[in-house]
């Protein structure tokens, strides 16, 4: 913009010199031209002669005045007499007729002519008319001469040429005894003027040819890196390359190279998408595959078994298998939705001690259920596992986040907790705000995380379930949609045997357990 700006500049610049100029141009000129009517009108006021009160001019003067002057063909001598009749005119004749030099000069200045009429410095002059008879008040300016006044204008001929007139006061015997008046073609101002604006169209030219040239390199500096990441994305798309051979154009420093970067991380970003979706499609073959082969194979053993018993346990195994592939194709639904989901719902400020309230209050008998001191402190049941919520303040802690995801969370992780407590175990929650981020740790004290598998639990399908309990009653997906929702809250969960962990409440305030697993969810605040 600002290289195809330069010539329009220049040109404006130029436009606004070329009035000013010209004002004071034509104003050291009317200067002049004052100067040399009143040295023409003294002349005449001595040459004056009177006869029975009637003035006139020798004619024998009349050459002696012409050569005096040195009048050429741009001025124009009137004399008139105290009744305004015309006494004496003389003119010159110029020997070079500026004609094509002013056409021209026309001709470029229309070229500008909007730019001229925008521009204050744009000066219009009033038109100059021929006087229809030789009598003074038919021309400009002589009538105020007649009354004792000098008077000089500035004015357009019909050529659209600038024009000076002068009038000026004869003074014979202390008395007025007529007026003069000059005028005169200012050839020689249209001669500077012209010149000035002709070096200012050059200047323009220049410019503008350069400005051309310019653009023409700084058009192949741009279109060319634009070509070559519209042809790496085009092989993106059909499969022929990867995010790694789009052109990396980050050293430029400007649009291209912000656009290069932003290619690279959404070809990136569709690429982790895609294998994702294949890692989804093939996890979820495989946890579908495990129990068709067990209804597989309890139908074709079902119909070779003759004992009432044994059909009666291949039953139970086929229902139980169709439970699990229900339970697994609902969860799979999901968490194939959420993401959609969670880019569509909206944020808002929530209460988290609403929040974990509601998540902790449905477990077991309302009656229980014991609320102390009605702030953050909470206390239910599980059967025979007690769970305890506390806080290091006694605050409401409000945080960014979708209220029933959140909520998911928060029960996700405690039926997890519930399902590793041992018997008269206790779970405890405990809230620690911070400057911009609020911890909630759930500790319970169940058996510990296998060494090296504490991230692998937020992978889909895994599952490390305990001994005791039946094969195939959870999915695998609760762990994975925890982070699938922390991470779109651009937050952290992780977990942790408690055993090498430090404590994370240095007041000791919170029922925090000395052995078992931690789970930490870290969300803004």
């Amino acid at each position: 913009m600002a290289v195809n700006a330069i010539a329009l500049l220049i040109l404006m610049a130029g436009v606004i010199h070329l009035g000013q100029y010209q004002s004071s141009l034509i104003a050291a000129r009317l200067q002049t031209f004052e100067r040399e009517t009143d040295l023409i009108a003294v002349t005449f006021s001595e040459i004056l002669r009177a006869d029975n009160g009637n003035i006139y001019i020798p004619m024998d003067k009349t050459k002696e005045i012409i050569e005096r002057l040195k009048m050429d063909g741009s001025k124009i001598l009137y004399v008139f007499d105290a009744k305004g009749d015309l006494l004496f005119s003389a003119q010159s004749i110029r020997k070079e007729t500026p004609e094509k030099r002013f056409d021209a000069f026309a001709i470029l200045k229309d070229m500008a002519s909007l730019i001229l009429k925008i521009l204050p410095e744009d000066q219009t002059f009033p038109r100059y008319k021929p006087p229809q008879s030789m009598h003074a008040w038919d021309f400009p300016n002589v009538p105020l001469a007649l009354e004792g006044k000098t008077d000089l204008s500035v004015w357009s001929s019909e050529e659209s040429r600038i024009l000076l007139s002068a009038a000026k006061p004869l003074i014979k015997d202390n008395k007025n005894a007529g007026a003069l008046l000059i005028t005169w073609q200012g050839y020689e101002l249209e001669e500077d003027i012209a010149r000035v604006w002709i070096n200012v169209l050059k200047t323009f030219l220049i410019t503008l040819g350069l400005t051309v040239l310019i653009s023409i390199y700084l058009s192949g500096v741009i279109a060319q890196p634009l070509k070559k990441l519209a042809r790496a994305t085009e092989a993106v798309r059909k499969g022929q390359a990867t995010a790694e051979d789009i052109p990396d154009f980050t050293k430029r420093m400007d649009e291209i190279g912000e656009l290069s970067i932003a290619l690279k991380q959404m070809t990136k970003a569709l690429s982790n998408r895609m294998d994702s979706i294949e890692r989804f499609a093939a996890d979820v073959a495989h946890e579908l595959k495990n129990p068709l082969t067990s209804l597989r194979s309890a139908f074709e053993t079902l119909g070779r078994i003759k004992k009432k018993s044994d059909k009666d346990k291949l039953i139970e195994i086929i229902n139980h298998d169709i439970n699990r592939m229900d339970r697994l194709i609902s969860d799979i639904a999901y968490a194939s939705r959420l993401d959609t989901a969670l880019s569509r719902e909206q944020f808002k400020k929530t209460s988290l001690r609403t929040l974990l309230h509601n998540a902790l209050k449905p477990y077991g008998d309302p009656l229980q259920r014991t609320d102390r001191n009605d702030k953050w402190s909470f206390e239910t049941r599980k059967n025979d596992i007690k769970i305890l919520l506390e806080a290091s303040n006694e605050k409401d802690v409000y945080v960014w986040g979708i209220e029933n995801r959140l909520m998911q969370v928060f029960e996700n992780i405690l039926s997890n907790a519930i399902s590793f407590a041992p018997k008269n175990g206790t779970i405890s929650v405990f809230v620690k705000p911070d400057k911009n981020t609020v911890s909630i740790f759930f500790e319970n004290q169940g058996p510990p995380i296998p060494k090296g598998k504490e991230e692998a639990i937020f992978e889909r399908f895994y599952s490390q379930r305990p001994d005791y309990e039946e094969y195939g009653q959870h999915s695998g997906l609760g762990l994975s949609i925890c982070k699938q929702i922390i991470d779109a809250h651009k937050g952290q969960i992780f977990a942790e045997n408690i055993k090498n962990a430090p404590n994370p409440d240095k007041t000791n305030k919170a029922p925090l357990t000395t052995s078992g697993v931690r789970f930490t969810v870290v969300l803004n605040i």
